[in-house]
């Protein structure tokens, strides 16, 4: 009865999605109040339908109901109970459901903490959410619905894909949707200032901590799925270029883009046409990415491989908000103030220069994306840009964009002085020259690369470090003094700072795994040693063991340093039972921010295993530094400045004016 109760929630809501996109969109336009305020009691019960939908058919999977055929397909009855959860969204039917969920839940946020926007345009954003909502829900109704029941039941299900039976599942997909499905509401905003003919830099204040917070998300999601495939994969890199991993970082790129515009338009009133732009192009990426994975167009492990007519569907979506979106930019473009002017050298010069050279590294990587699927239909042939390529285009545009990085806060707004700049980074110029110098002299003299990159990631760190120390006048006053200005500087200064050094920490892990990295393969007995960075790894036996439901041949290696043992690593290869598909666990030993990674291959004659093991070191910082960027957000989010709320006296004289108005 649930199942039914779910599917009937999913009609209910889609009923109520076409009354949110509608009503207040007539009632905008006649000013008519009472139809402008349905959008938000609307909002809140689609989302509340869409959540009673995921959680029933999260409960048939934690039932074990092979009678729903999402969960057949799916699910078995002896997988662990994280995994019958998560699993939910581990399919395309569910994690499209989670998909519309968390767009409702944005919608429904905007409804209920959106009462200082002005009601036409809170109005047109919930409107244009509503029509996003009844396309998605469409497309779960007619081609992707989660509740089809099987007639007869089957006794058993065929359980989840294995590779997909990680706790990572549990946190990717969530972070990466709040994060694509964050940007509708970036989207919503600019299409309803478009409807509306207003742009201005209030607007901008509004847009900007919904652009943030789905930032965030998505700098975890990113992160998040970048480590799953390290450790769950057993090919021990942290990144491939992959179709679809691009399809997530476009809108990262974009996405920090429209952050840095929107700063511009907010303090400036300019940049207004780009950032409305902006805001358009990194959710019309998201879509992309949407369709991407779910088209079957691509062939990739984090890919849903579905029919064409869900890729169809999902097109038409895309064509239609995209294109009526752009359609009505151009419009409504000419209309638009350009907002005001400034020099080249000041703070909104440096955020220009961050946007060109984000934009347009975003499309060369949708160049890299795309092109082999054009080829492809054009002339049937299957070709593959790899690695080579985006290193090649990416980077060279990435570079000088992370060098620049630290003059842009230190920069005054309207006309800045570059030589002042210069020469308040110094400390920190020198520092990292220092740091990198040494890095060279004492690790690796081969590699001046290596000592390069190292010097742009710790002169990101130190840059963000020098900003606040230079703010809070260190070394110019009294350290109580510069404690106290310290602690009372903004919290958008400190979330800035936290996010520019944890960009910082994730280059300098790249840089040190990518160039320092150290590999061994090599077929080893029980009782054999390698050696591999100051280490020993020893392989003590190989064994069998039987989980929930698969079993799995664990090689067993103590690690010795010093003679001293410092720990067992356990790397196995598991085959699931039920879908008979075998995989490969990794056994990693993290060492200080260095991780030793052993991954096992095939048997050989005479108990002999095939072993690949790697040193990695700092490879953690890649992840640390995406976790201190997503600190960052927050703490910006924090500031009082950037609350989608208002402070309580100005609520309450709002409230005031208003009874005196009526």
């Amino acid at each position: 009865m649930s199942v039914e109760l779910g599917h009937f929630a999913l009609v209910l809501a889609l009923a109520l999605a076409l009354v949110q996109s509608f009503a207040p969109l007539v009632g905008a336009r006649l000013g008519h109040s009472a139809l402008m305020r349905m959008g938000e009691p609307a909002a809140i019960t689609v989302f509340g339908l869409t959540a009673a939908a995921f959680a029933a058919l999260t409960f048939a999977y934690v039932q074990s109901d092979f009678s729903v055929l999402n969960v057949w397909e799916n699910s078995h009855s002896a997988k662990p109970l994280l995994f019958k959860i998560t699993g939910t969204w581990g399919n395309h039917e569910g994690s499209m459901l989670l998909w519309v969920l968390i767009l409702a839940l944005f919608g429904a946020l905007v409804a209920a903490f959106g009462r200082n926007l002005p009601p036409t345009l809170r109005a047109n954003v919930l409107a244009v959410q509503g029509l996003i909502a009844t396309a998605f829900l469409l497309f779960i109704l007619l081609t992707s619905n989660p509740f089809t029941r099987l007639v007869p039941p089957p006794i058993e299900g065929r359980d989840l894909n294995p590779i997909l039976q990680d706790i990572g599942l549990a946190i990717h997909p969530p972070l990466l949707y709040l994060g694509y499905v964050g940007f509708s509401i970036s989207f919503s905003f600019a299409v309803a200032a478009l409807i509306d003919g207003r742009v201005d830099a209030a607007w901008a204040r509004w847009v900007r901590p919904w652009t943030l917070a789905a930032w965030a998300f998505l700098t975890g999601g990113i992160a998040m799925g970048s480590y799953w495939a390290y450790y769950e994969l057993g090919w021990g890199g942290f990144w491939f270029w992959d179709p679809v991993e691009n399809a997530s970082f476009l809108p990262w790129l974009s996405g920090t883009a429209l952050l840095h515009s929107a700063i511009v338009m907010e303090k400036r009133s300019a940049l207004k046409i780009w950032t409305v732009l902006l805001a358009i192009l990194t959710f019309s990426l998201s879509l992309l990415g949407t369709f991407l994975v779910r088209s079957g167009v691509l062939t990739s492990v984090h890919a849903f491989a579905t029919d064409p007519s869900r890729g169809v569907f999902i097109l038409a979506i895309l064509v239609f908000f995209i294109g009526g979106a752009l359609a009505l930019f151009a419009l409504r473009a000419a209309a638009l103030t350009p907002g005001g002017l400034f020099h080249p050298i000041s703070r909104e010069g440096a955020l220009v220069l961050n946007n060109l050279l984000l934009t347009t590294a975003a499309a060369t990587v949708l160049v890299g994306t795309l092109y082999p699927l054009l080829v492809e239909a054009l002339t049937g042939e299957k070709i593959s840009v790899g690695a080579p390529f985006f290193n090649l285009t990416f980077i060279p545009l990435f570079l000088p964009l992370l060098a620049a990085v630290p003059f842009g806060p230190l920069l005054a707004w309207k006309r800045g002085d570059l030589l002042a700049a210069t020469q308040r980074l110094q400390v920190a110029f020198a520092l990292s020259a220092i740091c990198s110098l040494a890095g060279y002299l004492l690790i690796d003299r081969a590699s001046a690369l290596s000592a390069i990159g190292m010097a742009l990631g710790l002169w990101l760190v130190l840059g963000a470090v020098t900003d606040l120390a230079l703010k809070a006048g260190i070394g110019k006053v009294a350290p109580r003094m510069a404690l106290r200005r310290l602690v009372g500087l903004p919290l958008s200064m400190f979330g800035t700072a936290l996010a520019h050094a944890g960009l910082g920490l994730t280059v300098l892990g790249i840089v040190c795994v990518t160039t320092l990295e150290v590999e061994r393969i090599l077929v080893m007995r029980p009782g054999e040693t390698v050696e591999i960075a100051d280490y020993h790894l020893r392989f003590d036996n190989m064994g069998p063991f039987t989980g929930p439901n698969y079993t799995e041949d664990r090689a067993a290696f103590t690690l010795f340093s010093g003679g001293v043992v410092r720990g067992e690593i356990i790397s196995s290869k598991r085959l699931y039972t039920a879908r008979g598909m075998p995989t490969t666990e990794a056994g990693i030993r993290t060492i200080g921010l260095s991780q030793l990674y052993v991954s096992i291959g095939d048997n050989v004659s005479d108990d002999g295993l095939v072993v690949r093991v790697w040193w990695k070191p700092m490879v953690t910082l890649i992840w640390l530094g995406a976790v201190v960027m997503m600190v960052g957000g927050a703490v910006s989010l924090m500031d009082r400045r950037l609350r989608v709320g208002v402070p309580a006296p100005r609520r309450a004289a709002t409230a005031t004016a208003g009874k005196s108005a009526r």
